[in-house]
């Protein structure tokens, strides 16, 4: 069986659903499992409504849901008649959100957050389910909340391996057996059936959750792009697509900061050998970019930037030396707060640290270490990472630019850098 999995691009209004349901249409003779994201920019809408509604703004959460029911009504009316039942479920899934938006918020910031913004996938998928069954195309609609077993951990829920893979082993292969399988991305819930998330972008993670529990012969990520390229083609031109990538690198990549794939989708799949398809749905004959235990491919130049960090600064007061001991009590805290550390330099006295930017993340280790460490910060940076590296790269990045912080190993050299600057 296979694995797909379309992102939000993918299903951005009623052309595009319709075009993934013919790429679909190709390969219904063979036992399918479809992870589906929110609509286009659905999630960030929610998130509109998500800060209106902590806020207590009352008529700007008005308008702000009034934006996702619009568009979700605009798909449905190019997709089906007025009688169709689908137009209830859609309904009964906002009468749902609005019963949580009437209530004055409690709870933390993060429970109301998976609680919210998980409705653009319930939403998605009911309306993807339905045309495909409208079309033909026998469909079992899932919902992930009843496989994906996570900890309570909103926002960035951490997989309870051993209860999913027993949810999805008892649920998914007899509904395989009847036809396609259309799932949530980035969802999952707690054993007090409360909805939780995994994290931005994390619906590629869930496709890989399902490939490993479902030993999938593969699993295929449809973008918007031909496969893998050396760079964000948005960023650099004349980037090339890689027809091949390790395992490895892809870790590498995704670690650097490339989105092309969610960071913790490689390690399920390499566990169980399955390769990884990253595919065009905009040129779906192409041959894409094979994700797979690759030994000794020989890479060109690729170039990963990572956008809105902060170079913190800490240093000792009192003059004793930042040592082994002083790193693990300060990763301890960067650990509790969910700091993402990306980069690290340090002297005698100073350690110089490159994070994602959270300002309330980074206030709170302030308070914990102001007592030993004086901490300066510097916000508006991103993070050049050049795999690879030949002549003409190095020239291109060193070329007069301000650069904060440096670091070169082997195969590897980035730099932090100030926002504004022109790559």
């Amino acid at each position: 069986m296979k694995v797909f999995k379309f992102g939000g691009a993918s299903i951005k209004d009623v052309a595009a659903i319709k075009n993934v349901a013919q790429i679909i249409q190709t390969y219904q003779d063979q036992p399918l499992l479809v992870v589906v994201s929110a609509l286009g920019k659905t999630t960030n809408a929610l998130e509109d409504v998500l800060r209106a509604y902590y806020e207590q703004d009352a008529p700007l959460l008005k308008e702000k849901l009034n934006v996702v029911k619009k568009s979700h009504l605009q798909i449905l009316e190019g997709l089906f008649k007025p009688t169709h039942p689908v137009y209830d479920e859609i309904n009964d899934i906002f009468v749902d959100l609005e019963w949580i938006l009437e209530e004055t918020p409690v709870d933390t910031y993060g429970y109301l957050y998976d609680q919210i913004v998980s409705n653009g996938e319930l939403l998605s998928t009911q309306i993807v389910a339905a045309y495909f069954n409208k079309i033909g195309l026998h469909t079992t609609w899932l919902d992930v909340r009843d496989c994906i077993a996570t900890d309570n951990t909103y926002q960035e829920a951490e997989v309870d391996w051993e209860l999913t893979y027993n949810n999805i082993q008892q649920t998914v292969p007899p509904l395989l057996e009847q036809g396609i399988v259309l799932t949530q991305g980035f969802l999952g819930g707690t054993s007090e059936n409360f909805t939780t998330t995994l994290g931005r972008e994390g619906s590629d993670y869930t496709a890989a959750i399902f490939s490993y529990c479902l030993d999938a012969e593969s699993m295929s990520i449809w973008k918007d792009v031909s496969g893998v390229l050396t760079g964000d083609p948005r960023l650099f031109d004349n980037m090339t697509k890689l027809e091949q990538l390790s395992y490895g690198e892809a870790i590498e990549m995704t670690y650097y900061g490339a989105q092309v794939i969610h960071p913790k989708t490689i390690r399920p799949l390499q566990n169980k050998q399955i390769p990884l398809h990253v595919k065009s749905f905009i040129d779906p004959s192409g041959s894409g970019t094979v994700i797979a235990q690759y030994e000794q491919l020989d890479y060109p130049p690729m170039l990963v930037v990572k956008p809105n960090q902060t170079l913190l600064k800490i240093t000792s007061k009192d003059f004793y030396f930042v040592d082994e001991a002083k790193f693990a009590a300060l990763f301890t805290l960067f650990a509790k707060y969910r700091i993402k550390v990306n980069m690290t330099q340090n002297t005698a006295l100073a350690f110089s640290v490159c994070v994602n930017a959270n300002r309330a993340q980074v206030q709170l280790l302030a308070q914990e270490i102001e007592a030993d460490y004086s901490l300066e910060t510097l916000e508006g940076l991103k993070l050049i990472t050049l795999r690879y590296p030949n002549a003409a790269t190095m020239e291109r990045f060193d070329n007069g630019r301000v650069v904060y912080l440096e670091e070169k190993i082997r195969d590897t050299v980035q730099l932090v850098v100030d926002s504004e600057q022109v790559l």
